[in-house]
């Protein structure tokens, strides 16, 4: 049945509102079972031109489109989202594999991104001031960029390009995209829906292909000033490097090592339940996701024992039977990536008590499938506690204190998501003020973000940028200081005003 929601076969670069057909391509492979899904092109440099070409035209008419009339063509778009839900959600879990309760709620994400970035088209507030002189008015106000260029990652195929593209689009901005390969499909159904809402042509434009090909031609290319990009840190590094040589505006989200603190006073069941849906939600595979726990070493032992019973009911398999909790990885890469971080959790001393290896029998020798995961006794230093591992592993690490729990949640290279489950208040406010993430959450696990709230990191998680929320309009937009005298005379700004 989920085979026939797709129509194309072979996937087709979208510019210019046309489908342009691409000489190299490759397979899309459906991590749950392992069967080719469709062909994804692999275009270069070359294509990314002729995408551009047509954005920079279309762009210089778009932006003089009144923007409640371009947050018109977002509204639609959310109402086709909203139509489509259902179709999009089980497209989403055939090509990324998570259960189908999560796709929905990607989705769901997106149409709720568009309905907030309607709304700004009503908004995009600049400020009025006072002049310092007489007979004189003053304001600010957002302008569009000009071609942005957004690159996506496979593990959110469709609820981060909304974050990027919409506030992007409704600010009066032409958008160039690399989705992730590996999840292609989101790109072609979205393309398709801005089509259907009726966005001129050229203002968004899909472009298929590798990070070194396509993404490079991105960074690289001149009328392209601004890349927003989610994905790892080294690669974000390298954007950062090279935006900076040709003083183009780089937004960047990358990893996380999040973890949740659990105190002695906390509610332990409710810690439970935050911690399983927090570690092995996606099966590990969100920037959010938990992948410590920060235990006081009083209550350790009782949620140890709640973690393995929680763990030992978790199902899984294929995301599109919904009696499963957790999907495959996304490919054998990933795998292999898991496999290694076990080894050196077991080589560090961290003690293995649930998982640790690849699931292969039966109907999972078809996919890439990894057993959730429980180290416990870890070290704040060792490199499971330290590193990204973007998979169903978790570590438990004993501390004394609030404090040194405080210490040891920002003791790594990373910023983006943290947690603590306790009944004091006093914990609570001085948590939220110590904790150095860009996102708190308070008795709840650290995933969980809402569009109208800035979504990113600190340190190795960002470069200072957010997505969503209002504040995306800062990456998409330039401000204008405007300047009116109607005084008839010339009048100097700091010198005749004494």
């Amino acid at each position: 049945m989920a085979e026939t929601l797709l129509e194309a076969k072979k996937l087709n670069n979208f510019i210019g509102g046309d489908w342009v057909e691409s000489n190299d391509s490759t397979e899309v492979i459906n991590p749950a079972n392992g069967e080719t899904i469709v062909q994804v092109p692999l275009s270069d440099g070359s294509t990314v031109d002729k995408a551009v070409e047509v954005a920079k035209k279309a762009q210089k008419d778009w932006a003089k489109v009144p923007a409640p009339q371009r947050a018109e063509v977002m509204l639609e778009v959310g109402n086709l989202m909203k139509q489509r839900k259902e179709r999009l959600a089980r497209l989403l879990t055939m090509e990324n594999g998570k259960v189908l309760e999560e796709a929905r709620g990607e989705v769901q994400e997106g149409i709720d991104m568009a309905f907030y970035m309607a709304g700004e088209g009503r908004r995009l507030f600049g400020h009025t001031t006072p002049a310092e002189l007489p007979n004189k008015f003053s304001m600010s106000q957002r302008c569009p960029v000009g071609v942005v260029g957004i690159i996506t990652p496979w593990n959110f195929p469709i609820a981060i390009a909304t974050w990027k593209s919409f506030p992007a689009i409704v600010a009066g901005n032409a958008v160039i995209w690399k989705p992730a390969t590996e999840t292609p499909i989101m790109a072609y159904e979205l393309a398709k829906i801005f089509e259907d809402a009726g966005l001129p042509k050229g203002v968004l434009n899909v472009v298929y292909g590798k990070g070194s090909a396509v993404g490079d031609a991105m960074v690289h290319h001149g009328d392209i000033r601004v890349i927003s990009f989610t994905g790892s840190d080294v690669t974000g590094r390298n954007i950062a490097s090279e935006c900076g040589k040709q003083l183009k505006k780089v937004s960047l989200e990358m990893g996380g090592k999040n973890a949740v603190i659990v105190m002695d006073d906390a509610d332990l069941d409710l810690a439970a339940e935050g911690i399983i849906w927090s570690a092995y939600g996606t099966s590990g595979q969100r920037c959010t996701a938990a992948s410590r726990v920060i235990v006081h070493e009083d209550v350790k032992e009782r949620l140890e024992e709640r973690l393995l019973a929680g763990i030992e009911k978790l199902t899984i398999g294929d995301g599109l039977d919904e009696t499963n909790k957790v999907g495959p990885i996304i490919n054998k890469a990933g795998l292999e990536k898991i496999q290694k971080y076990i080894q050196i959790g077991k080589e560090e001393g961290a003690k293995l008590v649930a998982g640790g290896y690849v699931l292969e029998d039966g109907d999972f020798a078809k996919g890439h499938y990894f057993a959730p995961t429980l180290f416990t006794d870890a070290k704040p230093d060792m490199r499971i506690a330290q590193e990204e591992i973007f998979g169903p592993v978790l570590s438990l690490i004993p501390v004394k204190s609030f404090e040194e729990a405080i210490e040891v949640n920002n003791g790594v290279s990373y910023g983006l998501s943290s947690s603590i489950f306790t009944t004091d208040a006093n914990r609570v406010f001085q948590a939220q003020r110590d904790l150095d993430t860009g996102i708190v959450y308070v008795n709840a696990g650290t995933t969980g973000a809402e569009i109208h709230l800035p979504f990113g990191g600190t340190k190795g998680t960002g470069n200072g940028h957010r997505d969503s929320g209002v504040q995306a309009l800062d990456v998409f937009t330039e401000w204008k200081a405007v300047y009116v005298d109607y005084s008839g005379k010339l009048q100097r700004a700091q010198i005749d005003t004494e």
